[in-house]
């Protein structure tokens, strides 16, 4: 556990906790300032910033960088984040792997690994991830009393504040969080992934300096993370984001949720499996067409490297996703008026093609004077956008911030 527990100091309204939380979130904001600088941003004395900073530092969090640069006069010293103060797991769970990855007090990724994982809501499935995690834990290199807590991204619906999740290893009277801490013996967070890849983008990636922002993961699946008034928004129960299950179509397509017509069943990596595999048992030529017929597995990472290799009907597959995307885009748009919308999740790699349609889409349904407020950009992240924005949430839980 961390040496001072901020939360529960900030619920019993301990004012020097509140003040130690301050600083800690502008050293991670700023990367470290003087004393003077804290000061005139804080609006309170020297000595008492000073008394604060010296007991941070005592209880590692905070250590001294250096000497000011300055032209001339006495050169103030420097504080920020004391990078071995503690350390944040994040676990990334995908569709057939699982990332780990921890970072330091002051947010560096200082170790990742990836693993081969099947998602099952089984507890084979479960132990097999508690396994995975334990292990990479021992290889890692850091003592357990210096792991604050470890947060894991789960698809699907998910309650951060209970600690539930309902899609995956949802098999226990008691919390999935309440399970895992006992397994790991940490503290644990849960987060839908889509939210947490959202967060990753707008704190290090392309929504940085946006107040409304909306990722959407195309992956297997199709689910979004939204930022609001600078916030994750998150509804009432945790279950915000879940535009994939929109009945949007017409289609009589089963989802994954058990009812017809969602969006994801037109927009998703499982979608463009579907259509591609579709369009090889009409006869269609692609450049995967002898593994078909040889009635071995299309993947799509296959579907995605013929992309790359300007396969034609890999290509038309992603044209008709995107023109399906772009439609349901301008409906976000319409509704939230957002100052951008990311794209990020596997099918990202295809976006020369995706790119297209969706912005012809978005000029023919959203409406104008709403949409020119719009930029539509793709991740910076990447794959990665998932792990570092749950290191980022765990971190910040864990200190209150």
């Amino acid at each position: 556990m961390v040496k001072t527990n901020f939360l529960d100091a900030l619920e019993s309204g301990n004012k020097s906790a509140q003040l130690k939380r301050e600083i800690l979130r502008r050293y991670m904001k700023n990367g470290g300032e003087s004393i003077a600088d804290l000061s005139r941003e804080l609006g309170l004395s020297v000595p008492t910033l000073t008394k604060i900073v010296s007991t941070l530092i005592e209880e590692d969090f905070v250590c001294d960088l250096g000497k000011q640069v300055a032209t001339g006069g006495r050169r103030p010293s420097i504080y920020g984040l004391n990078p071995s103060a503690g350390y944040f797991m994040g676990v990334d769970i995908k569709r057939d792997v699982v990332v780990i990855g921890i970072i330091n007090f002051r947010g560096d990724m200082v170790v990742q690994r990836q693993y081969p994982f099947t998602i099952e809501n089984t507890r084979t499935s479960f132990d097999r991830l508690c396994e995975l995690i334990n292990s990479f834990i021992a290889t890692a290199r850091i003592r357990r009393e210096k792991l604050f807590a470890t947060g894991i991204n789960i698809p699907g619906r998910i309650n951060p504040e209970t600690g539930y999740s309902y899609s995956y290893f949802f098999f226990d009277e008691k919390p999935v969080t309440a399970v895992l801490e006992e397994r790991l013996g940490c503290r644990v967070y849960i987060e839908n992934d889509s939210r947490a890849m959202a967060y990753g983008e707008y704190v290090y990636g392309v929504g940085n300096s946006e107040q409304n922002m909306i990722f959407l993961n195309l992956s297997w699946g199709f689910g979004i993370g939204m930022i609001l008034g600078g916030e994750l928004h998150y509804g009432k129960s945790g279950f915000s984001g879940e535009y994939g299950h929109f009945p949007f179509f017409d289609n009589e397509i089963i989802c994954s949720c058990g009812k017809r017509g969602c969006l994801e069943t037109e927009v998703s990596g499982s979608a463009a499996h579907r259509l591609f595999m579709e369009n090889l048992k009409q006869g269609k030529i692609s450049m995967l067409s002898p593994i078909y017929e040889r009635g071995e597995t299309i993947s799509v990472r296959d579907i995605l490297d013929a992309v790359d290799s300007e396969d034609m009907l890999a290509i038309e597959v992603m044209e008709q996703i995107g023109s399906s995307l772009g439609r349901a885009i301008a409906g976000l748009i319409n509704m939230f008026n957002p100052e951008v919308i990311v794209l990020g999740g596997t099918l990202c790699s295809a976006t020369d093609y995706l790119l297209p349609p969706i912005k012809s889409a978005i000029n023919k349904y959203a409406l104008n004077f709403v949409s020119k407020d719009t930029a539509i950009k793709v991740s910076k992240l990447g794959e990665s956008a998932g792990l570092i924005g749950i290191c980022a949430i765990t971190r910040n839980r864990t200190l209150g911030l």
